[in-house]
Formats: structure tokens, C-alpha cells, sequence
């Protein structure tokens, strides 16, 4: 056991400083100038142009290119890919996310522009990306409002010191490995006028996430919901990805700040909200909400709930640290109790999951512009992504599982399952994405690993179970 507790605070520190020597040592790179990002033009914006001449066709089609028509019939096309790509990926035993966010990409400029650009022009002209990106952005509110409520806290708090350790382990190394990635990466695929720092710790971070939700359906989807391998790794995801959101949230307030001292107002800031949140506003939700729902004041109780979410998010925004941070808060400090994350989760959960989230993708998808890696030292580079993001993740939360006395098999599985980054990913990407750190290399480059290390989640698994049974029928024999 004391063997256990020196390793935590050796693996923590090792790493932690190699990640301050190689950001010390990149702050001497050569910092590159320029013109601004030009925009693509799947995302430069340009005026619709109008439909010329008479008749109902073309007033039919006058009117469709409405803001609102528009912004329907996008939705409805959205909703309708998302589902058959979904349904799709489901046959082929992965988890509909995966298929989702394929659908996103299948219906930017990476597939339908390079069909038919007429028609992706024309379903997605570039002045429609606003409505798009702020819809999707209050879906994902949401979303991160229900995955914060689903998040067992006391869970993550009372588990066994091994699932921390696995947690953190498996952030701090590939978050140093990503910094590593960043030093190499910097001078070619930087954008103008961002600090090594800035680059650095997005690609530290874009290393260390794991999804969540996603590991969750699949431990669910899998039935190993009730065993020690499915709880082990349950635990370490709420664990990482509660430890993973604040490092971003820090993160953001770095790049967003500008200056040192911009940046220790802003944290400064953020601690006092998170104070509030957690020893203020928690307590009175924990009193008035149970009151609310023996009242029968259903409804009542869902706008407290909506109105703390909008409010956090707005806050949390305000401050500098991102909307998405305060929803996900918000969802943190709602009552436990059952029956009050019931009555939320069925408002909210089918409405942003089949609704709002796969607005998120195609969005997402529209940025991705995977024509923009044709040549070979791209995918070289994307190689090396897929090689740090997989050994870090992967190979880091095995090593640890392992150390701490796990057997290879649920070591194995539990690095698979870490390994997982799907829709988490994607919001950081599109965080630094908006930030103007990644370039759309970059972005497209991140896009495809959070999409592939998604979909090998469950071949391992089946490849670790098959390894498994294979050893055992051996050893039987």
C-alpha cells in the first residue's frame, strides 16, 4: 500500500515537471506572423445568393432560403443523416455517436462539397453558420447539463485509490506527450500569432480527454455495468473527466487572458463561482428542490433547474471559462435524488441527444475539411497524432491499471475504454477551433483521431476478450 501511495505523487511530478521543461523550452520557438486565419470557403461568409426568376417554383424556393426555412430544413436534413448513420453504426456494433459524427463530416466540404459543392452550397451556404453554431451550442448546454447530473460525485470521492490514480495518470501523460506533440508541431502547423503556450496546452488537453457518456454506453451496451471492470472504469472516467474540465477550464482562462495577470483575475473569478456554486447555491437547491417535488411543483422544479443552467453558463461565459463549464457545474449540484434527475433527465435527454447534439456534428463536420490533408507529410503528421493520442491514453491508464494490481486483461480494458474521446473531443476541438489556436489542419487532423480512437474502443474490447478466452481454454487444457 505505501508502495501505491509514493507512485501516485512520483508519476504526478515526473510528468509534471517534463510537461514545464518541454513548455519552458518551446517558449524560445520562433513565434510565427501574419495575416489572420482565411477562412475557408466552407466557412468564409457570403451572401445567399437570390433566386432569379417567376412562378411558384420560384417563389417556393425564394422562401426556403429564408433564415428560418432554411434553418428547418437544415435541422430536418441533419436529424434524418444522423439517424441512418447511427442506425449503421449500430449494425456494425459501435455506438451511435460514432456513426453521428461520421454523418457531420459526410455532410461538410470532406464528402458532399467534393460531390456536389452546388448542393452543399446551396443546404449550407456560409451565412447560415451562425444559426447553426449557436443552436448546436445550446445543445450541447444541455447535454452537458444531463452528463454533470449523471456524474456520481460521491462515487468519484469514496472509490478506492486505485481509480483516482488510473484517472489522473491517464491525463497527466498524455497531456505531457501532447505538449511533446506540440513542440514538434508548433513551428509548421501553428497559426499566426499564437504563443507556443496557447498551442501547447490545447494539444496537451485534446491528448488527455476521455468521453464520458460515450465509455458509459458502451459499459452499458456491453452489460458490465455491475462488474468490478465496469465500475473500475466508470469511476475513473467521472474521475477524469471531472479533473479533465477544470484543466481546460484553467486552460481557456490562460489563452483567453493574454496576460499573467489577466489570467490570475480570471481564475481568481472562476474559484469564487465554483465556491458559490458548490457551498451557497448547492445547499439551498439541496432544501428548496425536495420541497418543490413533495409539493407536486413539477414544473416548477424544471424551471429553478433551467433557470440555474442558463444562469452558470451565462456566468461561466462572462468570466471567461466557458459556457459549456457552467451548464456541466450546474448539472453537478443538482439534488442526487432520483426522482428530481428523472423528471430532467426526460425533459432534456431525447431532446438534445436526437435533436440538438447532432446539429453539433454536422457543424463540427462543415469545419472538417479532410481534402486540406492531401499531401504526405500531412498524414505523417496525422500518424504521429494517432500514435501519442492512443499510446498516451491508452498505454498510460493500461501501465497504471496494471501497477496498481489489476490483471492484463482489465488492464488492457480499462486503457481501451479511457481510450475513448467521441463527443468530449469534439467540443474541445471546437473550443480551440473558435479560439483561433488550431488551424483547420490541425482541427481536421483532431477531428479524425477523436473519430478513430472512438471506433477501436470496441474491436479492443473484443480483442482482449477473445486473447482472454483463448488463454483460458489453453490453460484449461
Amino acid at each position: 500500500m505505501r508502495k501505491k501511495l509514493l507512485l501516485y505523487p512520483a508519476i504526478i511530478g515526473v510528468f509534471g515537471g517534463l510537461t514545464w521543461l518541454v513548455i519552458r523550452q518551446g517558449n524560445h520557438l520562433p513565434l510565427k506572423t501574419g495575416a489572420a486565419r482565411i477562412v475557408s470557403n466552407a466557412t468564409a461568409p457570403a451572401a445567399h445568393g437570390a433566386v432569379s426568376g417567376s412562378g411558384i417554383g420560384a417563389t417556393l424556393l425564394h422562401n426556403m432560403q429564408q433564415p428560418l426555412s432554411l434553418l428547418l430544413f437544415q435541422v430536418l436534413i441533419i436529424v434524418l443523416v444522423a439517424r441512418i448513420f447511427g442506425w449503421l453504426a449500430n449494425r456494425i456494433g459501435q455506438p451511435s455517436v460514432v456513426g453521428e459524427i461520421i454523418a457531420g463530416v459526410c455532410l461538410g466540404p470532406s464528402l458532399l462539397g467534393m460531390l456536389w459543392p452546388e448542393g452543399k452550397d446551396f443546404l449550407f451556404p456560409p451565412d447560415s453558420f451562425k444559426n447553426l453554431q449557436f443552436l448546436s451550442q445550446i445543445g450541447l448546454a444541455f447535454f452537458m447539463f444531463v452528463v454533470g447530473m449523471e456524474l456520481d460525485v460521491a462515487k468519484v470521492k469514496n472509490k478506492a485509490h486505485d481509480a483516482v490514480m488510473i484517472s489522473h495518470a491517464s491525463i497527466v501523460l498524455p497531456f505531457f506527450l501532447g505538449v511533446l506533440l506540440a513542440y514538434n508541431l508548433y513551428t509548421q502547423f501553428s497559426m499566426p500569432n499564437v504563443s507556443f503556450l496557447s498551442f501547447a496546452l490545447f494539444m496537451g488537453i485534446a491528448m488527455s480527454i476521455t468521453a464520458f457518456p460515450v465509455l458509459a454506453r458502451i459499459v452499458q451496451e456491453r452489460k458490465l455495468s455491475g462488474t468490478p471492470l465496469g465500475i473500475l472504469a466508470i469511476t475513473c472516467a467521472a474521475a477524469d473527466d471531472v479533473t479533465a474540465w477544470c484543466i481546460l477550464a484553467v486552460v481557456i482562462t490562460v489563452v483567453k487572458a493574454g496576460s499573467i495577470w489577466s489570467a490570475l483575475i480570471t481564475l481568481v473569478m472562476a474559484m469564487a463561482f465554483l465556491g458559490v456554486m458548490l457551498y451557497a447555491i448547492k445547499p439551498l437547491l439541496a432544501k428548496k428542490i425536495p420541497q418543490l417535488m413533495a409539493a407536486g411543483k413539477e414544473k416548477a422544479t424544471v424551471a429553478v433547474a433551467f433557470f440555474l443552467m442558463l444562469l452558470s453558463a451565462f456566468v461561466a461565459e462572462t468570466i471567461g471559462i466557458h459556457a459549456l463549464f457552467g451548464a456541466f457545474l450546474a448539472g453537478v449540484i443538482i439534488p442526487a435524488e432520483a426522482s428530481v434527475q428523472k423528471l430532467l433527465t426526460d425533459k432534456l435527454e431525447d431532446v438534445s441527444v436526437l435533436l440538438l447534439l447532432p446539429i453539433f456534428f454536422a457543424f463540427t463536420g462543415l469545419r472538417t475539411q479532410i481534402g486540406l490533408l492531401g499531401q504526405g507529410h500531412l498524414w505523417a503528421a496525422f500518424g504521429l497524432i494517432m500514435l501519442v493520442a492512443v499510446g498516451g491514453k491508452l498505454g498510460g491508464s493500461a501501465l497504471t491499471a496494471k501497477l496498481m494490481g489489476q490483471p492484463w486483461a482489465e488492464s488492457l480494458a480499462i486503457g481501451a475504454l479511457m481510450n475513448t474521446r467521441g463527443l468530449m473531443e469534439l467540443v474541445v476541438l471546437n473550443i480551440g477551433y473558435d479560439l483561433g489556436i488550431l488551424s483547420p489542419v490541425v482541427f481536421a487532423m483532431l477531428v479524425l483521431m477523436a473519430l478513430a480512437t472512438t471506433f477501436m474502443t470496441g474491436p479492443l474490447l473484443d480483442l482482449v476478450k477473445k486473447i482472454t478466452a483463448n488463454k483460458l481454454q489453453v490453460s484449461n487444457a
